[in-house]
């Protein structure tokens, strides 16, 4: 393999901000937090939504609004 090419593979933890569950997986995401999982130290990477907080994994009729798309919906489209 040539050197100084590839991404830096390592553990990273998910961190799943929504319900505050985390898991752990290899990755090359870059990333400046870190977290303390099982007892270790590891470079975090804060997600949104992940299977774990997802309605169609989770069976729950749950509306995910991240990014304020309802408010500005009904914003734009209010009857005056």
């Amino acid at each position: 393999m040539k050197k100084d090419i590839h991404p830096n593979y390592r553990e990273v933890v998910f961190w799943d901000t929504s319900n505050d569950s985390k898991f752990l997986t290899r990755s090359t995401v870059e990333t400046t937090d870190t977290v303390e999982f099982e007892g270790k130290t590891y470079p975090a990477y804060k997600v949104e939504v992940s299977s774990e907080s997802h309605p169609f994994y989770t069976g729950k009729k749950v509306f995910v609004d991240t990014a304020g798309r309802v408010e500005k919906f009904n914003k734009r489209f209010a009857k005056k």
